[in-house]
């Protein structure tokens, strides 16, 4: 709001006039709001964390056991022929000279689904079975799952298209950094055929580990997602002097263990006699089976005591 105001002295004389003085005016409203309606909009007497924490584990259920059913579902369906029709399309390489190109196809065609679905959970998901019982290979499975994983960046940029303003700038670079963090890991796993065998060859043991001992996925599960990351946070929050001083000989020692197992597979003559196998260690620093008769146990005490329960 702009007025003129005049200034006078104290005698009454005037003395000058002030033009185009802004005022600023706060005016409150009471404006008339209607309660959000969902789940727990009743008075139940829970707080927003504790519904929050029962819709979250709600959501997660529904979720898993869509997926549960997803997998039940394509692996009573892809059998017979329709099985036959696949395993030939999805394994089958180009004719001659452009057999190289199957694999960098078969990642377009995880991207291009991926994208589709926005989901590379449900990609993967639906894509899995189908390797259990033997409908697409896994190394056809491989090029699938990096493409699926370029596919999923795709949700990413679209939201971060759709920023506005000074926002739009921030989200497409946190956006194109998921994009160029997995091309950079398909580049350094991919081209190169014996690097690809890495992830390949890891995924058949963790496969053939898992098929042995059925608790294991879930323990794998804890350490990589879990106390390995938390562990590393916690460490970085000491400084770098105390996070490498811990990791460092860490990873020293598991690139050394690693070196020797290569060799005891391939060339255990190059080894001294003693580390051609790891024999001489106690077995539950070699071998699953103590953990495996400890948990066989403790499930058998539970059995006991709850017998409902398992």
């Amino acid at each position: 709001m702009q007025q003129n105001v005049t200034v006078f002295l104290k005698d009454g004389t005037m003395t000058s006039s002030i033009e185009n003085i802004t005022i600023q005016v706060n005016e409150t409203r009471k404006v008339g709001l209607e309660k959000c309606s969902f789940l727990f909009s009743h008075d139940t007497g829970l707080s927003d964390t504790l519904t929050g924490v029962i819709l979250l584990v709600i959501s997660l259920f529904i979720l898993c056991t869509c997926l549960v059913l997803l997998v039940k579902l394509l692996h009573s369906v892809m059998k017979g022929k329709i099985a036959v029709v696949i395993n030939k399309t999805l394994n089958a390489d180009l004719p001659g000279k452009l057999a190289w190109m199957s694999g960098y196809i078969a990642m377009l065609v995880g991207t291009g689904m991926t994208i589709v679905v926005q989901s590379s959970s449900v990609f993967t998901s639906a894509m899995t079975p189908l390797v259990g019982i033997g409908v697409i290979t896994i190394d056809r499975m491989y090029p699938l799952t990096l493409g699926s994983n370029i596919g999923t960046t795709a949700t990413g940029l679209l939201a971060a298209l759709a920023s506005s303003g000074n926002k739009l700038e921030p989200a497409l670079r946190i956006a194109l950094c998921h994009l160029f963090f997995n091309l950079s890991g398909i580049l350094l796993f991919y081209p190169i055929p014996h690097m690809r065998q890495i992830p390949i060859n890891l995924a058949k043991k963790l496969g053939n580990t898992t098929a042995k001992y059925r608790w294991f996925p879930f323990m794998y599960l804890f350490l990589m997602f879990f106390l390995l990351p938390v562990s590393t946070f916690s460490l970085s929050t000491a400084g770098p002097t105390v996070l490498f001083s811990v990791l460092g000989p860490l990873v020293g020692i598991a690139v050394v263990i690693v070196i020797i197992n290569i060799l005891q597979s391939n060339k255990p003559k190059w080894l001294p006699k003693k580390l051609q196998t790891w024999d001489w260690l106690p077995l539950c620093m070699h071998s699953l089976k103590p953990i495996d008769g400890a948990i066989t146990r403790l499930c058998s005490a539970i059995n006991q005591l709850f017998p409902m329960l398992l």
